[in-house]
């Protein structure tokens, strides 16, 4: 295996806050864990309970309670997390990389080798292989007691999700070209190909015991299929697209669907009767879904930077997620053109008042003039550290112009450019006038 041990967790990383209140132990009331810098991507639950959340912050926030623990050492947003075991986890992101987790020593090791953003983790029935699916198109299969990596390759586009059967001889993908294969894990071969959808297939949740494999995909198709001959056993499709995260509950009884108008509909997969259908989001999607332990809590993340954990039986009952503020969804007809460039381009990542409060970007209060690299509570990547490039209007402007990678090769910036000239006088003007020291 592929790897390199990147950094030790700070003791304050991995000391829980005493005075903070426990996530409830019974799955029978609504809660809610904040903290994190931007929107949540992905969500895991340990079989003891524990929360990993995954953010487009670019960090991993490991909860007990409702202090986290911060786990940071991805360059860019952060789209899956997985619990191998109790005190090992591992996280895969839009800087191509997987990180390992070791929660016990605090080490962090670095997985590499795919080419394209890592959207999905599974971990074989053993405990001993991992399967990552790409946006590189390939599935990367990991051996995580030594063994070599292998990259399966056959989509013709992105992978999207994986799933291990039971008996770990099988594997299933999902992929933007709108096929279900599965592949043969001793010999990495692709062994059939399930189902033709037509459209992209985003998520995957297979019950292997009970015999269904169901599947959501772009055009908001949600549907049932045998794993082993693909005939469709249930249609769950609704007037909503995409569909955007699956997730069945422990003992296979519920299937929680996520798409991006909001809604969490959970199902009965006995007789794939819809028991709730809830809109969990005012606005924007839901992108990632996970059960707690017992099955009575689905626990959900989407634009809001929190996560939200409704009990199923009285889910209605609860509040949505709190995205009406977010200034990216803001009507850009009501603003000047130097707002709108930020609040579409910009506001996700940054703040313009001091302290970065954990975005995947550094605070711009007091932008003109500063050396890039030097605000005191962001972690840089090495291309910026020390750097004497210092933030004018010229420098903002080439940035723009030309991309943040190639005008500083290595930065974790997004590769995101302004090509009008007019757009970016505009935004330097609205950021000259924002991020100014208030006397």
């Amino acid at each position: 295996m592929r790897g390199v041990i990147l950094a030790l967790l700070t003791p304050t990383v991995l000391t829980l806050g005493l005075a903070a209140r426990p996530i409830p132990a019974a799955s029978d009331e609504y809660f809610a864990l904040s903290g994190h810098g931007g929107p949540i991507m992905g969500i895991a639950v340990s079989p003891a309970g524990r929360i990993a959340t995954a953010s487009f912050d670019n960090a991993v926030g490991l909860w007990q309670d409702e202090t986290p623990r911060w786990l940071d050492q991805h360059r860019a947003a952060v789209n899956c997390v997985l619990f191998v075991s109790e005190t090992e986890l591992i996280s895969g992101g839009d800087d191509f990389a997987l990180v390992r987790w070791d929660l016990t020593t605090g080490t962090a090791t670095q997985l590499e080798g795919h080419a394209g953003k890592v959207k999905a983790l599974a971990l074989s029935p053993d405990g001993a292989t991992l399967a990552s699916a790409s946006w590189d198109g390939s599935i990367g299969i990991w051996s995580l007691t030594g063994g070599a990596t292998q990259f399966l390759r056959g989509h013709s586009g992105a992978v999207n999700d994986v799933v291990f059967s039971d008996d770990g001889t099988r594997l299933y993908s999902a992929s933007a070209d709108g096929s279900l294969r599965v592949w043969d894990v001793a010999t990495g071969q692709e062994a059939l190909r399930l189902v033709e959808h037509g459209f992209g297939i985003n998520e995957l949740a297979l019950n292997d015991v009970a015999g269904w494999l169901a599947y959501g995909a772009v055009d908001g198709g949600t549907r049932v299929v045998d794993p082993v001959s693909g005939n469709e056993l249930a249609d769950l499709s609704l007037d909503r697209r995409p569909i955007l995260a699956l997730a069945a509950s422990n003992d296979g009884s519920l299937l929680a669907v996520g798409d991006g108008e909001g809604y969490i509909m959970v199902v009965d997969t006995a007789t794939w009767r819809v028991l709730r259908d809830f809109r969990a989001a005012a606005r924007g999607p839901v992108w990632t879904l996970a059960f707690s332990p017992d099955g009575a809590n689905i626990h959900a993340g989407g634009l809001d930077d929190t996560l939200h954990s409704w009990p199923i039986a009285t889910i209605d009952e609860h509040g949505q997620m709190q995205t009406t503020d977010r200034s990216f969804l803001a009507d850009p007809d009501a603003m000047p053109n130097g707002e709108r460039q930020f609040k579409r381009k910009c506001s996700i990542c940054h703040s313009l008042t001091p302290g970065s409060a954990r975005k995947a970007g550094p605070s711009l209060s007091g932008l003109f003039g500063r050396q890039a690299g030097t605000v005191a509570d962001y972690t840089y990547s090495p291309a910026l550290d020390k750097t004497a490039l210092i933030w004018t209007a010229e420098t903002v402007d080439a940035l723009f112009d030309i991309g943040p990678e190639h005008y500083i090769p290595g930065t974790k910036m997004p590769m995101q450019r302004i090509t009008g000239a007019q757009d970016r006088a505009d935004l330097i003007a609205y950021l000259r006038a924002q991020t100014a020291p208030k006397e």
